[in-house]
């Protein structure tokens, strides 16, 4: 029964690290728009992404035109926002990194990754399931006591044959589900098939979500630790 435990849990582990390298690679750029979906009204973003895995990453808005400029810094596990039109950089302090990011329901660790879903859980296989036609290994991931992330735990649906990471259900210290993420319209895109079409649906908030579409992205570019400084995300464009 042990060894049976341990090689799920290996198993699983390799399954969730080929999802994440999948969307990731070393390095990669994107474009992508998000929207923001509220019963009363809703607002759209487009956005540029670079980032050097695991550690780097930075996020420049390039509309709307009011917030045209705007930009988001990721350095190791510290992370910063540049706002152009008050001409000033806020560090974001690491008890404010699950607040919401830009009104959206993705929170500043979701779109910096602060937390890793390979390093900073455990991971089990409780079960196999076809969901959207496509035949999906289910895992669960515990968060790690020494991470501090605040999930009780992420029950994630990734399909057997492409590592797609198509659903991710993310539940509370108590074990109730708090949002549930979707990834749907998978196509090649720099060289690989993923899904271009993301939505973060919060459960207590009817009516309510945040839709990203990815244009582009291009993955193991050409980037280096000294692009993501403080000085660089005042001149990216």
């Amino acid at each position: 029964m042990v060894s049976s435990a341990v090689l799920n849990a290996q198993t699983a582990k390799e399954i969730v690290e080929k999802a994440n390298e999948l969307m990731r690679a070393k390095s990669s750029y994107s474009e992508f728009t998000m929207e923001v979906i509220k019963p009363d009204w809703s607002r759209k973003y487009g956005m540029k992404v670079w980032a050097l895995e695991p550690d780097y990453a930075l996020i420049y808005v390039t509309e709307p035109a009011r917030d045209k400029g705007n930009v988001t810094l990721k350095r190791e596990k510290e992370v910063w926002n540049w706002l152009p039109s008050i001409n000033r950089v806020i560090k974001i302090p690491p008890s404010m990194m699950l607040q919401s990011w830009m009104g959206s329901d993705f929170t500043h660790d979701d779109l910096v990754r602060e937390s890793s879903i390979v390093d900073d859980y455990t991971h089990e296989l409780v079960g196999e399931e076809v969901y959207e036609e496509y035949d999906c290994y289910k895992i669960q991931l515990t968060p790690r006591p020494e991470a501090g992330i605040v999930w009780g735990k992420i029950i994630a649906w990734i399909s057997k044959d492409e590592y797609l990471q198509l659903k991710s259900e993310f539940y509370d210290e108590d074990g109730f589900l708090v949002k549930t993420m979707l990834g749907s319209n998978v196509k090649e895109m720099g060289g690989r098939l993923i899904p271009t079409h993301i939505e973060m649906i919060p459960v207590d908030k009817p009516n309510q979500k945040t839709v990203m579409d990815y244009q582009k992205i291009d993955f193991n570019i050409d980037t280096r630790e000294s692009f993501y400084s403080l000085q660089n995300m005042k001149r990216v464009r």
